[in-house]
């Protein structure tokens, strides 16, 4: 074979071995890679001139009209606070509190970032009765739930998403790990 025959077919393997694995880092890329807080990840640069070409391409691709961190914070969760992948066919108690921000809102999505079943889709403070606002639940299972509750479809793996909108000072900083509410999973199907 030509050595310049053997340059192209590297070239060529190269180009596709390296759009592969973009693509793949993209895909398996989750809104908030960036901290680690619990079973919830974050990240600060979103919405902002700062963030990475990673972090612009994982919002094009999965957190549609990303805000910056002065008017909203992310926070994904696709493990429990045991650190077990989110498994649609059980049932799961997030419990938290009052949160630094104005108001929030928790998110279930499926593996590819889409919403899942047939709603409800999301919980959000506005929801909660004053008497709740200081310490919550919501239940997220494969079937309906007494109280608040998000509906799993049934799916293999989902992730839930918390947005707090209006963050106590302007986003600069993230929430305590006990500030955060917390993912415990009670059953499985």
């Amino acid at each position: 074979m030509k050595p310049w025959a053997r340059y192209l077919i590297c070239i060529a393997l190269g180009l596709i071995v390296g759009v592969l694995y973009a693509a793949w880092v993209v895909r398996a890329g989750t809104l908030g890679s960036g901290t680690a807080i619990g079973a919830w990840r974050t990240g600060t640069d979103f919405g902002s001139q700062d963030q990475s070409a990673r972090t612009r391409a994982v919002v094009a691709l999965r957190g549609l009209l990303a805000l910056p961190a002065r008017e909203a914070r992310y926070y994904t969760a696709a493990t429990d606070d045991a650190g077990r992948p989110l498994d649609g066919r059980c049932r799961y108690r997030v419990t938290g509190g009052a949160l630094p921000a104005r108001w929030w809102s928790l998110t279930l999505y499926d593996g590819a970032g889409y919403l899942a079943g047939d709603g409800p889709y999301s919980i959000g403070s506005a929801s909660l009765s004053p008497a709740e606002q200081e310490r919550w639940t919501v239940l997220i299972a494969p079937t309906p739930q007494p109280g608040h509750w998000l509906p799993t479809a049934k799916l293999d793996r989902f992730e839930l998403t918390l947005r707090t909108y209006l963050p106590a000072d302007a986003g600069r900083t993230s929430p305590a790990r006990d500030q955060l509410p917390s993912i415990r999973k009670e059953a499985c199907a």
